[in-house]
């Protein structure tokens, strides 16, 4: 594909730009915030910005509240609010996963009263697809729906929810025919998170943070309408969110790990070990140099995948390929940065003593998670050897 922007959008990213200097909220330095409904409140107001101004759904459709634009507009809008906008975490779900997931499978009233709300950020969304004995194999999860008249009674668990208690809605995948096999007895429901029954507990994290949750449905009940397709079905959608999430995740994470590399550079060339710049040494700078050139891989990729959107595809298994590169990437990036910093590593902020506000230790925590949410590295592997190359499935009996 051609990778050069053409003149009109280099134009479209420059007022872009210009209006988000003058809009971007001032208290976005900070990704391990103290109170998380606070920075929610905040993305609220600055979401509703972006939808006033005309850069919220830049290539949705005018009738659900976006702008009919071109996809283009839409990726130099998402890559410059990942590079100077912190928080944009909270629209990754609402904005990636379930506005594409209902644009292309939800009814059209489900498209009028969900999308609009999405862009104007009235409505963050939380995934419900883990649970604790379905994780990685999410067609053996066990939470339940059973139709009872015009609503489903939902009972269950599910885990590691982002945003789960900061969230008005969360996409659940259900078992609503336990009698078929694990993959046809699913299907896929929007749960209002105040829903009586619902309940959610945070998860501290290794970081200190509570971004995850677990939530516990106890007699739910969900309108009939709140089912996107057909029953039984929700495999199939499910699968649909998932290509979507690791597409559009490489276009929000690439410029995080480019600005975390650039801050990995400064500090290695203000940093004096043994009488020059640690920069200077000959094994970190050949580390370095690797990671700048593992970030250009990445963005290739990038570009090889976004040429199937650009097409008007859906996107494919190839996503899985970008989604295990930019995990061990960065596990490698952080690695490095505190080999870099030797003891100072150990200390996280609050401490007078801490390198950069304890942020490189905090991101060195925070990577550990990278190769096990949105997908393990091991079940993206077995993705691209059957749907990539075209290997036989593994059928390994395990115990």
């Amino acid at each position: 594909m051609n990778i050069t922007m053409s003149p009109d959008d280099q134009a479209y990213r420059a007022k872009f730009l210009n209006w988000l200097s003058e809009n971007i909220p001032s208290t976005t330095n900070d990704d391990t915030p103290e109170d998380w409904h606070e920075q929610a409140e905040i993305y609220r107001k600055f979401q509703r910005k972006l939808f006033d101004a005309g850069y919220a759904g830049i290539h949705w459709p005018k009738e659900y509240g976006g702008q009919s634009g071109t996809l283009m507009q839409h990726i130099i809008v998402t890559e410059e609010l990942s590079t100077n906008y912190s928080w944009k975490v909270f629209d990754s779900l609402s904005m990636g996963l379930v506005g594409p997931t209902l644009l292309s499978r939800g009814t059209e009233e489900q498209k009028k009263e969900f999308i609009p709300k999405i862009l104007s950020g009235e409505h963050i969304w939380c995934q419900g697809f883990s649970e604790p004995n379905a994780g990685s194999d999410l067609a053996n999860l066990r939470t339940s729906a059973v139709r009872v008249e015009g609503h489903y009674i939902v009972n269950g668990q599910k885990v590691w929810t982002s945003l789960g208690h900061v969230a008005d809605f969360c996409i659940v995948v259900v078992r609503t025919d336990p009698s078929v096999s694990k993959h046809k007895g699913l299907s896929y429901l929007l749960v209002d998170m105040k829903s009586q029954g619902v309940t959610v507990r945070p998860i501290k994290q290794i970081t200190g943070q509570a971004e995850y949750n677990e939530i516990f449905f106890d007699n739910v009940e969900v309108p009939i309408d709140r089912l996107v397709g057909k029953e039984n079905e929700g495999w199939l959608i499910a699968i649909t969110t998932l290509m979507f999430e690791r597409i559009m995740n490489e276009i929000t994470i690439l410029p995080k790990l480019q600005k975390s590399l650039d801050r990995l550079i400064a500090f290695a060339n203000n940093t004096i070990r043994n009488g020059r710049p640690i920069l200077k040494d000959p094994v970190y700078r050949q580390k370095i140099a690797l990671l700048q050139v593992d970030l250009e891989v990445m963005r290739l990729n990038q570009y090889r995948n976004l040429s199937t959107l650009l097409k008007g595809e859906m996107p494919g298994p190839e996503g899985s390929i970008g989604k295990i590169f930019w995990s061990e990437l960065n596990q490698r990036m952080q690695e490095t940065a505190l080999e870099i910093m030797g003891p100072y590593g150990q200390l996280m902020k609050g401490s007078k003593f801490a390198k950069d506000n304890g942020k490189f230790a905090f991101d060195f925590l925070r990577a550990r998670g990278n190769t096990i949410e949105g997908g393990t590295t091991e079940i993206q592997k077995n993705i691209i050897g059957e749907r990539v190359l075209g290997l036989p499935k593994d059928t390994v009996r395990r115990n």
